[in-house]
């Protein structure tokens, strides 16, 4: 898990283009674009920087990207589904560089959003950074989790316990699991040179989650709006590097 000079190089370009790519699509997401022209947008500007989409063909995943749409939580599959104002999307692009990988989520707006939809996105991606900024050598991973809990509580949103970030490098996925929420267990200490994927994955609603039948796509149980931010980081002796900050 502990990334030499040359992984931690590599990992930050494959990263980069992870972060470019989610720059290049902004201000394409419009009513009216369909997803499967995002996902076609994304897919040939990685290819472009000399990388390969790193979820197509993942398992079977079928696209390059994915987009989740208002209570879709994760893992939605980018389709001749036209947007629309109003809706909320989070986009999941993961990239593949000579060897190595970057991951990273952002939820969007489409057009106009209600203040609901807005304070949601908001929340979420403040979550996510109230977590990274206690990052660095010697801190409980499970403490992660405990902070963006303790930052969202406040607000009630249901927090989803059935997805977890993870460690990331040669593999997508890889260990350890990083949760979202609190726990009394303790887990693995962190050490400079680990790489992790942290993306709390917040609902307007309930917590609980379904699989839809396409057998990727998540949903909330109570078709509440759903918001997800993702970021890859370094971990340092002294804090935490964000390898995928555009």
């Amino acid at each position: 898990m502990i990334k030499n000079k040359k992984e931690i190089a590599l990992m930050t370009k494959a990263s980069q283009i992870v972060a470019a790519t989610h720059k290049y699509l902004k201000p394409k997401i419009k009513p009216g674009v369909t997803t499967n022209k995002l996902n076609e947008l994304a897919e040939g500007y990685i290819i472009k920087n000399n990388a390969y989409p790193a979820f197509k063909g993942y398992k079977g995943f079928p696209k390059a990207i994915c987009i989740s749409i208002n209570e879709e939580v994760v893992h939605g599959i980018p389709s001749k589904r036209i947007l629309q104002d109003g809706y909320i999307i989070a986009i999941d692009i993961g990239v593949y560089y000579k060897g190595y990988y970057g991951d990273a989520a952002c939820t969007y707006p489409v057009g106009e959003i209600s203040q609901k939809k807005k304070e949601l996105i908001f929340h979420t991606e403040k979550a996510l950074y109230e977590a990274i900024k206690i990052v660095k050598e010697g801190i409980d991973i499970n403490d992660i989790g405990r902070i963006i809990e303790a930052y969202l509580k406040p607000y009630g949103y249901g927090i989803v316990e059935d997805l977890v970030g993870h460690g990331i490098g040669k593999k997508l996925h890889e260990a350890p699991e990083i949760l979202n929420y609190a726990t009394s267990k303790k887990g693995l200490t962190l050490k400079a040179g680990m790489t992790l994927a942290i993306e709390p994955m917040i609902n307007m609603g309930c917590k609980e989650v379904a699989l839809k039948e396409d057998y990727w796509t998540i949903v909330t149980k109570d078709n509440q709006p759903s918001a997800h931010f993702e970021h890859t980081v370094l971990v340092t002796k002294k804090g935490v590097k964000i390898l995928t900050k555009g």
